[in-house]
């Protein structure tokens, strides 16, 4: 799918978090819109897909004048209490476009300048290796989620087709491992996953996210639904992976080999 890139010059770069996110004071996206264009993205059913009339990963805009913004607010953010910032809410912030923009490094440069009291990186993408000097740098203030919903790069061929596949991924991890940067799993969603799954990411993190449609696109379910993944579950033959139930099996797989503090539900894994 081409991607069609527009550049934007917002007013704001922190909102407010609230629902799923109202364990941190702002939430932060460096684009609008997201190439990676995951088949159950819950954005896909949000106002800022639904307004914009074009399918959801075929366009993406650049927030130009980043880096001074966020100076600016963040300056006068940290005067009213401590900041804690999940970056991205609605778009991966290391999705292809980065690469050439840099927008998120350059954000990651003005936090390291003047740290927030947490920063949570979600992502899916090995890009996030490029700024691993950075991430240093804020030390204990920051940790890398990396969804890593499958270790089947069949599924994820059928979900996310336009998405890093997950052997780099791991790789990634592997690599911000061995730099002393904080990270998680994010087994989010839930997708069919083999049963040596938590033995693959047990040398890789010490921390997993497990989250589903259910729990975790904001709406009890009714976002994903209106997605119509049920349908291609059916065609993979894999219907009982769709269902509320379901976490639990990756859940007890993953008890097996990681003790229970170190294994997160929904959205305890994602709080600072």
């Amino acid at each position: 799918m081409k991607t069609e890139v527009q550049y934007k010059t917002p007013k704001t770069l922190l909102n407010k978090g609230t629902g799923f996110l109202n364990g941190y004071s702002h939430t932060l996206n460096p684009y609008t819109g997201c190439s990676f264009a995951c088949s159950y993205c819950y954005v896909r059913q949000m106002p800022v897909s639904l307004f914009r009339k074009q399918e959801w990963g075929s366009w993406v805009d650049v927030k130009q004048g980043a880096a001074e913004t966020l100076r600016k607010e963040l300056s006068r953010a940290k005067q009213k209490g401590p900041v804690t910032i999940f970056m991205s809410s609605s778009t991966d912030p290391y999705q292809p476009a980065e690469a050439k923009e840099e927008v998120t490094r350059m954000i990651l440069e003005v936090m390291a300048a003047d740290p927030p009291d947490f920063l949570l990186v979600q992502t899916r993408s090995p890009l996030v290796r490029r700024d691993i000097d950075l991430l240093q740098q804020l030390g204990d203030r920051v940790r890398v989620s990396m969804t890593v919903e499958t270790d089947r790069e069949d599924i994820r061929k059928q979900f996310t087709p336009s998405a890093p596949p997950i052997q780099a991924r791991l790789k990634a991890l592997e690599q911000l491992r061995d730099a002393g940067i904080r990270t998680q799993a994010a087994i989010a969603p839930v997708l069919p996953s083999t049963e040596k799954f938590p033995e693959i990411l047990r040398p890789l993190v010490h921390r997993v996210c497990i989250d589903d449609y259910f729990m975790g696109d904001g709406s009890g379910g009714k976002r994903t639904k209106k997605l119509a993944l049920n349908e291609l579950y059916r065609v993979l033959g894999l219907e009982e992976w769709y269902h509320p139930s379901a976490y639990r099996v990756v859940y007890d797989r993953f008890r097996t080999v990681f003790p229970e503090d170190q294994l997160y539900v929904s959205q305890k894994g994602f709080e600072p």
